[in-house]
């Protein structure tokens, strides 16, 4: 077991603040001297279906806590998702129905489990203690709080400041946010730095209402594949933790050298340090990529995908040979001459019309190692091989007359 001081060094790796590290200790001795675990909290508003490495960052650190043995609560905003947090936001979000917040709440809660202990995992909504909130509760609630408090907020003064239009509904954001640390009776609360202000009023609001006031721990924005913007589906520079294993394999690998110790640090947990004396002792950066990109497959499609997305990614990129277990694609009679467009709109995972476009545009799209231009046509012919983008392979295969 460690002491607690090493526990607290060991859970703020990678944390971009804490409010505050002596509470933080307190909770952590009490815990451990009455043997009652703390009450950890992650809350999501789920206002997207898809999970990326960019959002694991919060859920490794939750699932260090876990490891502690503390009670860790997931809290899906189905209450909140309905009002949408103003973060970041210069207009008012559009209100999700209870029908989409079900619907991302049931994926969210599926791609977490690739990181987070499930068996270990308290689930909860925020509509069980929001929804039934009496009038005169909701007035109490809200007179803890001051308006001048609320408008400090950066995006709500900059909005304010500008004449933009600001709805009472989103200036309850908060104090529902906080109302949650208050139902859950949070020790610790996980956020990204974008959620400072919510956090820091969490705090107040339990004070107001007698509690001792929760840990905030704030975690850093992680880069994209690209080495500078932040992580986005927006911006192309992502890594889907439902990704197929050599797709994640691949895209960690075309890191810059730069992000390796950071991905180690915020993906996994290790020590930034320890992996800087492998560099300074001469180990290949691409040798400790594979083993990151490795374990991070490990993580999400467990030890057997990891070690055959090294295997393939070797063979292919190392070797220049197609895959083994390549998607086979049934030949066809018109495929003796098919339009550039036709062939890759009808390509698995290939949503439409539009995405093709987009990958002949920007040439991420070879037949048999030649570049597939857009308005062209190619000839395919069984044993051809289609590549898209930098690690989907297609087999062309006769499926009548070929037995394998």
């Amino acid at each position: 077991m460690r002491d607690i001081q090493s526990t607290v060094e060991w859970l703020l790796n990678g944390v971009d603040d804490v409010v505050s590290r002596d509470l933080l200790e307190a909770k952590l001795e009490r815990s451990q001297r009455t043997g009652t675990p703390l009450i950890v909290k992650l809350g999501v508003d789920p206002t997207a279906p898809d999970i990326h490495l960019g959002h694991t960052v919060v859920l490794e650190k939750l699932r260090q806590f876990q490891e502690l043995g503390h009670q860790v609560v997931f809290l899906i905003g189905d209450m909140t998702g309905r009002i949408g947090d103003p973060s970041g936001r210069s207009e008012t979000r559009r209100q999700l129905s209870k029908e989409d917040v079900e619907k991302f709440a049931e994926t969210y809660v599926a791609q977490a489990g690739k990181v987070l202990d499930r068996d270990r995992l308290i689930l909860r909504y925020n509509s069980e203690w929001l929804e039934p909130l009496h009038l005169a509760e909701l007035i109490d609630l809200m007179s803890r709080m001051t308006v001048a408090r609320i408008l400090e907020r950066d995006d709500f003064h900059e909005r304010f400041s500008q004449h933009f239009p600001i709805h009472l509904h989103e200036l309850l954001y908060p104090l529902m946010q906080a109302y949650d640390s208050v139902a859950l009776k949070a020790d610790v609360e996980l956020g990204g730095t974008d959620q400072r202000f919510n956090i820091l009023t969490a705090r107040q609001i339990q004070e107001a209402y007698g509690q001792e006031p929760e840990v905030g721990l704030f975690m850093p924005i992680l880069e994209g594949t690209d080495g500078v913007r932040k992580m986005s589906k927006s911006l192309g520079n992502y890594v889907g933790v439902e990704e197929p294993p050599d797709e994640i394999f691949g895209k960690v690998m075309s890191i810059p050298d730069s992000l390796i110790a950071r991905w180690f640090q915020l993906l996994l947990g290790e020590r930034p340090e320890v992996i800087g004396e492998r560099f300074k002792a001469g180990e290949n950066p691409r040798d400790i990529k594979a083993e990151l990109a490795r374990r991070l497959v490990a993580r999400f499609w467990g030890e057997d995908w990891g070690r055959r997305a090294q295997e393939n990614f070797d063979r292919t990129f190392r070797e220049r040979v197609v895959p083994d277990d390549a998607p086979v694609l049934p030949w066809r009679a018109d495929w003796a001459q098919v339009g550039a467009i036709e062939l890759v709109a009808g390509l698995p995972g290939i949503p439409s019309r539009q995405e093709a476009r987009r990958l002949l545009t920007q040439g991420a799209v070879t037949v048999d190692g030649e570049r597939l231009e857009m308005g062209s046509t190619v000839s395919l012919h069984p044993g051809s091989w289609i590549k898209v983008g930098k690690h989907r392979f297609f087999r062309v295969q006769d499926t009548a007359t070929d037995s394998r």
